[in-house]
């Protein structure tokens, strides 16, 4: 039984509505083991009659049987898997990837086989000892001459362990030296029970063979049997697999490092975009950690300070609600005040820890420290509001001490404060001048106060007695001891909001009751806008980014086009073309990590300089590059590699085979 036939190949061309026909019905048949020449001159329809056999053009009448079964009406992966078990391709022009050593190039149509990383490497060795290239199989194409390139894309051809070579031409650019060594070659892989089919328009090309098939015009003119094929020998085959894709990042990987220059250029461009984006999250992430532990450091974040609502102030949002009352309480006391079983109410909400009576005089405060006087704005109860490391010397205020604020030691001791002195003023006496509103009317109030610390200025803070002693000073000028606020410490700070959305969600007759204010809420604006400003931030620099794409695309662009024939290389060899979407999606994602990686080391360059510039300034750091800022720069990085590979690989993969074999 031949191991092909051909049964009335007809092909013709076609410019505009004029046929062109170059073949005129073939019927032919090959043998095992036969060495059979093609013979003719240029235009007779030999190329094109090789382009049917081996599977690359498909538009024809007739059909090609291989050992029986027809291929005409086979699908596109299955033709794609009968040129990597069946045919093996040797070019005129050799075909060889350039960036690729003699061995890598027969490795490549050994990945298109399912013998292992070791057994691979070892036949492509074998191969390369046995078309004469062992001491040359490290070189380039390029170091070759061209009886040696041919050699290569022998080797090549004979690595899948075809059924049948076909040779375009294969002595066409070879002296004629050269070209005995490689017809001796071709013999001897007829005589291993190979089916060779030559192209050729040298007579002396065709002695050589077994056979002689004459072709002109696209008809057989003449077939001369010289000898009988040569027997062909059983042994086990090497049997074909398609492509993986691990072996076409392998391919994609030396192609990237090959063209490193230019690859260099393009992550570094993208890397910076990449680096913005990065290192603005980390500016945003870290500011907003310094800005939260500065407010936390003075006030505790656990911690829920309540007011009553009054009663024309029950629709206001909570907000609004605080403020109002905070305006309204010293004209309206009575309205304001939180009695004993109020403050149980309070306590009895799910995740409250404890509950502590604030005291406030709201009044303007006059402190005198000898001949120096100043105003205090406001003082308050020490409460669990507060944290004692927003002192900056001394401690928490006892009986008949108060703790001051930073700026309100400037108009007692300006050199203290100047020099930022706060030891100095631990202990010293002030008289605190204040009224209280009592029943019988207005009451001016001075009491002896010990300085026991100095905290940091909080805008509506003010300075801070010890509840015990504001109490007694109340009872002692008969004002009344029902608090108008209450400070709730929560049992976990992750509990806080619902205790805080639990409070204003208290209702009585359907109206809201009570207004909150704590440092959640001062830590939600500052995330907020920290937030919005590093996302601008970020946004902006992603804008780079676009660009960046744009860079990708014209230089996968640049790769397909100059990859062309390799293209048809693999694709001839039984590449798929999703083989051929992946090589070019492959070298775009290798960029992209590349300039990930290198925005990331970027990134952290920064972090520390920057970090280690401003960390006495700031007293920590700035800049907060975290774990999740390295996973979203990796999967930016990924998108837009394989966004920027869409276009090239899917044009790359559209390819026509024989155009791409015969592009310069």
């Amino acid at each position: 039984m031949p191991v092909l036939e051909l049964k009335n190949i007809k092909k013709s061309y076609f410019l505009g509505k004029d046929e062109f026909p170059v073949l005129k019905g073939i019927n032919l048949e090959f043998e095992r083991g036969d060495f059979v020449s093609l013979l003719g001159e240029s235009g007779g329809g030999k190329s094109t009659l090789m382009n049917i056999i081996g599977g690359l053009d498909r538009k024809y009448e007739g059909d090609v049987l291989v050992d029986g079964i027809a291929q005409k009406t086979k699908k596109e992966k299955d033709m794609d898997a009968y040129r990597r078990d069946t045919i093996g391709f040797i070019f005129q022009s050799f075909n060889l990837v350039s960036y690729l050593s003699v061995l890598d190039n027969i490795l490549v149509s050994l990945k298109m086989t399912a013998l292992s990383e070791k057994e691979r490497h070892a036949r492509a060795i074998e191969l390369t000892k046995q078309v004469g290239l062992y001491d040359h199989r490290k070189k380039k194409p390029a170091q070759l001459s061209g009886g040696q390139k041919q050699r290569v894309a022998i080797a090549r051809a004979l690595a899948s362990d075809p059924e049948i070579i076909l040779a375009d031409e294969p002595t066409g650019a070879l002296d004629s030296q050269n070209t005995k060594e490689v017809l001796a070659i071709l013999r001897d892989i007829a005589q291993s029970g190979k089916t060779v089919i030559v192209v050729t328009h040298s007579q002396e090309v065709a002695d050589y063979g077994t056979r002689i098939i004459h072709l002109a015009d696209g008809v057989i003119t003449g077939d001369e049997r010289l000898k009988a094929p040569y027997p062909a020998e059983p042994h086990t085959r090497v049997n074909s697999k398609a492509l993986s894709f691990g072996d076409t990042f392998k391919t994609a990987f030396k192609h990237f490092t090959n063209a490193w220059k230019i690859n260099l250029l393009i992550a570094i461009g993208t890397a910076i975009g990449l680096f913005s984006v990065i290192f603005f999250l980390g500016l945003g992430n870290g500011g907003t950690k310094y800005m939260n532990d500065q407010v936390t450091s003075i006030a505790n974040p656990n911690v829920v300070a309540v007011v009553k609502r009054g009663p024309n102030n029950t629709t206001k949002n909570n907000q609004e609600a605080w403020s109002n009352a905070n305006q309204n309480m010293a004209q309206n006391a009575d309205d304001f005040k939180l009695t004993s079983s109020t403050m149980s109410q309070l306590k009895a909400i799910d995740n409250v820890k404890d509950i502590q009576s604030m005291y406030v005089i709201g009044t303007p405060t006059t402190v005198k420290l000898g001949e120096n006087s100043g105003h205090i704005s406001q003082i308050q109860s020490w409460t669990a509001l507060f944290q004692e490391s927003s002192l900056d010397a001394g401690k928490k205020p006892g009986k008949n001490e108060i703790v001051l604020q930073e700026s309100d030691v400037r108009s007692l001791d300006q050199k203290a404060f100047e020099n930022k002195d706060w030891k100095s003023m631990i202990g010293k006496t002030v008289d605190a001048t204040f009224t209280l509103t009592t029943s019988t009317g207005p009451k001016q109030v001075t009491q002896s106060l010990k300085i026991s610390g100095i905290m940091q200025s909080v805008p509506g803070m003010g300075a801070a007695m010890s509840s015990d002693t504001m109490k007694s000073l109340f009872e002692a000028n008969d004002y009344s001891t029902d608090p108008f606020f209450a400070v709730i410490t929560t049992n976990n700070s992750k509990n806080v909001k619902q205790v805080t959305k639990d409070i204003e969600n208290i209702k009585s007759d359907g109206k809201k009751v009570f207004a909150t204010n704590g440092v959640g809420s001062i830590l939600d604006t500052i995330n907020n806008i920290t937030g919005i400003v590093t996302t601008v931030l970020a946004s902006v620099a992603g804008i780079s980014l676009v660009v960046s794409i744009f860079m990708i695309v014209v230089t996968t662009y640049m790769s397909v086009a100059e990859r062309t024939k390799e293209i048809g290389i693999i694709r001839a060899m039984g590449g798929r073309r999703k083989d051929i979407s992946r090589l070019f999606t492959a070298e775009s994602l290798i960029l992209g990590l590349s300039s990930a990686i290198l925005a990331i080391v970027l990134a952290f360059v920064g972090q520390s300089v920057i970090n280690a510039a401003l960390h006495s300034l700031v007293g920590g750091n700035i800049v907060a590059i975290t774990p999740y800022h390295i996973i979203a720069t990796v999967i930016i990085a990924v998108v837009i590699a394989l966004v920027a590979s869409l276009a090239p690989s899917g044009r790359a993969a559209r390819l026509n085979t024989i155009e791409a074999l015969s592009a310069e």
